[in-house]
């Protein structure tokens, strides 16, 4: 049974925004403001970071076009470079990078009701794997369901987003000198361009997530025009709100009192909000954290589904459930793995250590996009300023990766390593019993139309 289409582009998009506007715009301005000490530097990182994602959306929406089928990245990757390579991306997300980023959010959003109703300990780790098993049940009744509860919970955060913004100037709340100097550095901040490295970093965590909703291209409607433009669509609004609300982050707290995220968040609060505001911004990050998290459970699942039905991995994975039409053992895998996670591990360091291969699949994926092209030119959608959009993507990829093996190379180096253990696991257990081959000068859509028929 296959995965049905049911999402539009207000769904998409939605999807886009939700899950990529998490905790992360909470946490990030903080230390990107105090290492860059100039409102105008963080302008232009918010904004060079948004060129990013924007080239790579539109880089992703083409492979989208070209194969829209459930898998996302994994999809681009076999096509590309065959099966190989697609499944070390899957035994990645699999096995650390899915669950840890699920793990690291659901705790993260427990600690925030923690916060608003005075609980600690054991009480924060159940909330959190209770979360995790709560909107797996959900995504699992439906993507239906799913889809327009991640648009309730989007609408409620720009809603609130926009309604700090509104209370802030109304209220005059803030300062306009705190935006003074512009463009000069302020005392104790670190020295360009050194300081651009963490304040890259910090804000490409604040933008991740934004290529997992390509997984969801096999349960979109006509995928060849929703997905590109709702990538597109979605990523120019992400980058509009992050300028925004780091402005008016800005314009409450003054660059010299900024301290930590938890304690910028708070402090915008108080300036908002009085002695509740703490609270008040436990609340927004709870909201804004369900939406990430619906969002991730709903997305990555795909991947492991589409494993399955190539053949790398367990075929029982790649069933659809016959009533809810989703498939329900890979979201279920990921969801286990996840509350694993929470209740053993201290997976932000795991986190880390999976960054910058995370980062390297992504431009391996665009760079992709080229192979692809050279096989097959024609396409129903194709990524607008060809080829200079995909170039542009990867020389900033290529700046990022230098950045993070700069800042930690030992992670860089176990990341890679861990990833590249799966290699023998292909070798020996899937290879033989894949259902796909390597694509080589076959067309493409020939090859995707006898995977299926097969």
């Amino acid at each position: 049974m296959p995965l049905t289409r049911q999402l539009g582009l207000l769904a998409v998009t939605a999807l886009v925004i939700g899950e990529v506007i998490g905790i992360g715009i909470f946490l990030t301005p903080a230390g990107m403001a105090r290492s860059l000490g100039s409102p105008f530097w963080l302008l232009i990182v918010w904004l060079l970071m948004g060129v990013m994602a924007l080239s790579g959306a539109l880089c992703y929406g083409e492979l989208a076009a070209r194969t829209p089928e459930a898998g996302g990245g994994y999809v681009y990757l076999r096509e590309a470079y065959g099966p190989g390579v697609a499944f070390l991306y899957g035994w990645k997300c699999m096995l650390v990078m899915d669950p840890g980023i699920t793990a690291a959010l659901a705790v993260g959003l427990a600690s925030y009701v923690g916060y608003a109703f005075g609980l600690a300990g054991v009480p924060l780790k159940l909330i959190a794997i209770g979360t995790i098993l709560l909107l797996a049940a959900v995504n699992v009744a439906g993507l239906r369901l799913g889809s327009g509860l991640m648009q309730w919970l989007t609408a409620l955060k720009l809603g609130a987003l926009g309604m700090i913004a509104v209370l802030a100037l109304v209220t005059q709340a803030g300062q306009w000198s705190n935006f003074v100097p512009f463009v000069a550095q302020r005392a104790g901040s670190d020295p360009l361009p050194g300081a651009l490295a963490p304040a890259l970093v910090g804000a490409f965590f604040a933008f991740g997530g934004w290529w997992e909703i390509s997984k969801l291209a096999g349960e979109a409607r006509e995928p060849a025009r929703t997905v590109p433009r709702a990538l597109a669509i979605g990523v120019a609004i992400i980058t509009a709100i992050y300028v925004l609300t780091s402005a008016v982050f800005l314009y409450l707290v003054p660059l010299d009192r900024v301290t930590s995220g938890e304690t910028f968040a708070a402090q915008a609060g108080e300036a908002l909000f009085g002695p509740a505001g703490g609270r008040v911004f436990a609340g927004i990050v709870i909201v804004a954290v369900l939406g990430s998290l619906l969002g991730l459970l709903m997305a990555l699942p795909r991947v492991y589904y589409a494993m399955a039905r190539d053949g790398v991995f367990f075929k029982a994975v790649g069933a659809v459930h016959p009533r809810f039409a989703t498939p329900a053992r890979a979201i279920a895998i990921q969801a286990a793995i996840a509350s694993l996670y929470v209740a053993f591990f201290n997976f932000n360091e795991i986190i880390g250590y999976f960054v910058f291969v995370t980062v390297l699949f992504i431009g391996l994926t665009v760079a992709g996009l080229f192979r692809i092209r050279r096989r097959v030119p024609a396409a129903s959608h194709s990524t607008w300023g060809y080829p200079v959009t995909p170039v542009l993507f990867l020389v900033l990829v290529a700046g990022l990766l230098v950045l993070l093996a700069g800042n930690n190379p030992a992670r860089a180096a176990l990341g890679v390593g861990i990833v590249a253990l799966g290699v023998p696991v292909y070798l020996l257990v899937f290879r033989r019993s894949r259902t796909l081959e390597p694509v080589g000068s076959d067309d493409v859509d020939s090859h995707r139309s006898a995977h299926r028929g097969g």
